[in-house]
């Protein structure tokens, strides 16, 4: 992958320890080595879904001391909520046509 290449937020929250580490993220800013121990892999796989994370602009990171800490930037998915927002009024025909089905059915 060339270092001039960005990650888009999909391809980015497309895997589900990225997913994790976000939802961590959303609680607190956290150093590496504590997103680390919250997987089953190495602490070199958890440094590379953060560049992903980060190209995608969806974390950040800063330098305090010797430690690196990241943090959670959710502006990125205002992208993902609108796309999903479109498709949202399938959703909501489809449950009301369930609701209309089983209310008819009792």
């Amino acid at each position: 992958m060339e270092a001039a290449e960005k990650h888009d937020v999909f391809q980015a929250i497309a895997d589900p320890t990225r997913r994790q580490v976000l939802m961590l993220l959303a609680e607190k800013e956290r150093p590496i080595s504590d997103i680390a121990a919250h997987f089953p892999v190495s602490r070199t796989a958890i440094v590379k879904h953060l560049h992903v994370l980060a190209e995608a602009e969806l974390v950040s990171g800063r330098k305090v001391g010797r430690e690196k800490l990241y943090r959670l930037q959710p502006g990125p998915l205002e992208e993902i909520r609108d796309w999903l927002a479109y498709y949202e009024r399938f959703w909501s025909n489809k449950l009301s046509i369930l609701k209309h089905i089983t209310e008819n059915e009792l």
